[in-house]
Formats: C-alpha cells, structure tokens, sequence
C-alpha cells in the first residue's frame, strides 16, 4: 500500500454521480459495494475507489486518522 494513494484518498473528491464532490475516503460503504459488484471505473478514480473499498470492507479505514490530520490539523 502506497502512502500516497493513501493520501489521494483525501484529496480526491468524487467527480460525478449522487456523492460529486465528496471525499473518496468520505463515501459510503454501500456505494463502494455498488461499485464492487458492478466494476469500478477505469483510471485513477478506479484504483482509488477500489482501495477505498478495501480498506472499508476490512475495517481499515482507521489508517487514514492520522493522515486526515496531517492534511486538516483542525480535526
């Protein structure tokens, strides 16, 4: 797992669809299921979306606290 992957994930918002402009690492978890079950798109957003889900679906999302407040110390 890439640090900065992990770090787009905070920096990314979601370019379209019923969640534009949130966070990737904000999203949902049904919505990265839905995008599991029914492909993830190509790219980038595709990667991200497919970590994101990962990290989801295994409880992992706790990684990204510490980065979330080295972006945004305000959390």
């Amino acid at each position: 797992m890439n640090p900065e992957h992990l770090e787009a994930l905070l920096t990314t918002e979601m370019p379209y669809g019923k969640y534009k402009g949130r966070l990737i690492a904000d999203l949902p978890g049904h919505y990265l299921n839905w995008f599991a079950r029914e492909g993830f798109p190509s790219g980038k957003l595709g990667r991200l979306l497919a970590l994101m889900h990962e990290l989801d679906h295994n409880g992992l999302t706790g990684l990204l606290a510490p980065l979330r407040k080295g972006i945004n110390p305000q959390i």
